[in-house]
């Protein structure tokens, strides 16, 4: 599977990059078999580029990362996890469960935000831990939303102090918005930018700003939500986007989408899979999984190939604007066929 370096960085990315949000018990639970499963999958298909953070499952994600990875020779993967999030043991007996967090979990733990320098070296140390590693490749500021002024002031240079000395190779943050990532590629020098859900097939507000200024500067952008919380893997009355039900004209704009798409024989998903690697910034696309099913059906609908046509229909349809980037034929963008080693 093709690879890339984040940045101005020395790690390498692979193309494909498995989220592990699912690995703890994202909705509904997932046995250690299946989260097993799902890891070995994506190994077997080339993937080596591993997503995780405390916030899933209270650190159920990272222990079943770590445990997969165990036996894998630690120079052949890159393993991204986040700060900002500290994991605070609850005193009580009998804690309830976290599925207020959207996690099908024991409440064990709870969340404490944390963007001090302190709180970023304490996370890291215990996202460590929890993986059984010595080290983490990527370390991301986790949705600092309300948090902006701290996460640039004290945790942005004590990532940037940890990269200094080798510890991560690698700093940026991840969020579902363009705004604050954006003055951070102003403000800072973070190698990468995980953008969820704000540069896909429905909606590019990425576009405007952020990937052409990470572009310019040399930063990466790894796009996850490539699918909007599933609304483009099956656009129907129901379905979400954003973690919540379609609304009418988002859920029209989807079935339209699927129709231009599956008019040239492409699946609507094997299209919103490809559609980000047409921006030069974009050097991964990160996707969630919780079976190995899910894996070998993602990579797939990544092979498949989408001919030009697909897009200029849907320039033509007015569904992506004429100077939209859009993607050039697979062996330029590195994705092996099934027969070719990964």
């Amino acid at each position: 599977m093709g690879r890339t370096t984040l940045g101005g960085s020395t790690v390498e990315v692979t193309r494909l990059a498995l989220g592990c949000a699912g690995l703890g018990n994202l909705y509904q639970p997932v046995t250690d078999e299946a989260a097993f499963a799902t890891v070995e999958a994506a190994w077997e298909a080339g993937v080596r580029t591993f997503d995780t953070a405390p916030h899933y499952g209270l650190g159920l994600a990272e222990r079943r990362l770590g445990a997969a990875l165990r036996d894998r020779p630690r120079d052949a993967y890159t393993v991204s996890t986040k700060v900002g999030r500290l994991l605070v043991p609850r005193p009580d007996d009998r804690p309830g469960d976290d599925t207020a967090h959207g996690f099908a979990v024991p409440a064990t733990h709870r969340r404490v935000w944390d963007f001090t320098a302190d709180g970023v070296l304490r996370s890291l140390a215990a996202s460590l831990d929890r993986l059984g590693l010595d080290r983490v490749d990527i370390a991301l500021l986790h949705d600092p939303d309300d948090h902006a002024e701290q996460a640039l002031r004290e945790a942005y240079p004590a990532l940037e102090r940890l990269r200094g000395e080798g510890v991560v190779g690698a700093i940026g943050l991840g969020m579902n918005q363009c705004a604050l990532p954006v003055r951070f590629l102003r403000e800072t020098d973070i190698d990468v930018v995980l953008l969820a859900g704000r540069y896909t097939l429905l909606e590019q507000e990425g576009l405007a700003e952020l990937l052409p200024r990470a572009a310019a500067r040399g930063s990466s952008v790894v796009i996850g939500g490539v699918f909007n919380s599933g609304l483009l893997t099956d656009p129907r009355p129901g379905a979400t986007y954003d973690y919540a039900p379609a609304p009418r004209p988002v859920l029209d704009r989807a079935l339209r989408l699927r129709t231009v798409t599956e008019r040239h024989g492409v699946p609507l998903r094997a299209a919103a899979l490809r559609f980000p690697f047409g921006h030069p910034a974009v050097a991964s696309v990160l996707t969630g999984a919780r079976s190995a099913e899910e894996v070998r059906d993602t990579v797939e609908q990544l092979r498949r190939p989408v001919p030009d046509a697909v897009w200029e229909e849907l320039r033509a349809e007015g569904l992506l604007a004429p100077d939209t980037p859009v993607p050039v034929p697979p062996p330029a963008v590195g994705f092996p066929s099934p027969k070719e080693p990964s």
